[in-house]
């Protein structure tokens, strides 16, 4: 059994690894360590994400999905989020996730009866979707209120956009020029390849100034 610890932020300006210490702790707990690390910013309305693919792809039978919590993996309409538990179940992958006491039992490897083992996997179960269903209804309330709060800015004339995390992307900058990998550079400052593909078109653009 490998456990692979699934870390996720929806935009580039946050911290996609901030819980990488409580999950490897988590692990520690129970006995297990995590054997591969997968981090991302993406949005996790989409199952199309680079690293979640990647853990897929990498996954083998019985190996354990460890997450901080479900809406990490999972704000996905409930088409897809069945799709994906599909998916999941057909990889033979557990999931796990710190906020879900019911799922932690997948960290153990015991030899209970039957029984007991069916009884704790449909609690699981039920508890997985409800959580997912709870992420996804959070995601579409905080995107009506967003565009509720951008749609009345603009009628006042005060909408500005997300403000840019200059101190981040200046930071890559530097890296860029430095020829830092565009690999490192992800890997140490969390950012996504499109926004270190559209700061390296700028910074390409200033040079030919």
């Amino acid at each position: 059994m490998f456990i692979r610890g699934y870390l996720r932020a929806s935009t580039d300006d946050q911290d996609a690894s901030r819980a990488r210490d409580q999950i490897a702790d988590f692990a520690s707990e129970q006995g297990q360590a995590v054997a591969s690390w997968y981090t991302e910013n993406a949005s996790g309305a989409s199952a199309e994400r680079g690293e979640l693919r990647r853990l897929l792809a990498d996954a083998q039978q019985g190996d354990v999905l460890l997450v901080e919590s479900i809406d990490r993996l999972s704000r996905l309409p409930a088409d897809d989020w069945r799709a994906l538990r599909a998916e999941i179940e057909a990889k033979g992958l557990r999931i796990v996730a710190l906020d879900l006491p019911t799922s932690h039992t997948a960290m153990k490897q015991t030899n209970g009866d039957d029984f007991t083992a069916r009884m704790l996997d449909a609690i699981n179960s039920m508890m997985l979707d409800m959580m997912a269903a709870i992420a996804r209804k959070d995601y579409d309330d905080r995107r009506r209120r967003q565009a509720q709060g951008i749609a009345k800015a603009k009628a006042a004339n005060r909408y500005q956009g997300r403000p840019e995390n200059a101190k981040r992307n200046a930071e890559i900058v530097r890296m860029l020029d430095r020829g830092d990998s565009w690999n490192s550079i992800i890997a140490a400052t969390g950012c996504s390849r499109s926004t270190l593909s559209r700061l390296n078109a700028r910074r390409n653009e200033k040079s030919h100034v």
